[in-house]
């Protein structure tokens, strides 16, 4: 049976993220504009930086810092950051974003969504919508405007 085309996108997200130098999540980003994909990205640190696989530790997992929580101490660009500072950003006015985030042990993130940052980022590239793997064939819809709307950085909401 033919693969419907957003698990599709989803599964290049997937293989992306087995790039992920992360220790604690790996994530996939595929950013598509009319069926073409403009750009990929996984987390990991900074081009040249070491990358905490080969550090052997992550500086928030070492501190038990949450989820969501205390970016600053982050080694890695996240997926989202790193696929669109790759894309122009006329390319991106009116795209999609697809994202696969899994836990240490392979498992799907339940409920992912990008982290604040990674949404003000997603916001301005002109990104339209983003759509969020849950298993391997469930996924959900987010609707960037709604990120403008509903505006966490005013309820002072943490997480991802």
């Amino acid at each position: 049976m033919r693969r419907d085309k957003i698990n599709y996108y989803l599964d290049i997200a997937e293989a992306t993220l087995e790039r992920s130098t992360c220790l604690r999540r790996r994530f996939g980003a595929v950013i598509v504009n009319h069926d073409e994909v403009v750009a990929t990205g996984y987390n990991g640190a900074p081009r040249g930086r070491k990358n905490c696989c080969d550090l052997g530790y992550c500086e928030r997992e070492k501190r038990q810092v949450p989820r969501g929580e205390r970016y600053e101490l982050c080694r890695s660009v996240h997926a989202e950051a790193n696929a669109i500072i790759s894309a122009s950003r006329k390319d991106m006015i009116g795209a999609t974003l697809f994202l696969v985030g899994k836990e240490r042990d392979g498992g799907y993130m339940k409920n992912a969504t990008s982290c604040a940052m990674c949404k003000r980022m997603v916001i301005n590239a002109g990104i339209q919508e983003v759509y969020v793997r849950d298993d391997h064939d469930q996924y959900h819809k987010i609707d960037v405007d709604d990120w403008i709307e509903n505006d966490d950085s005013l309820a002072c909401v943490y997480g991802y």
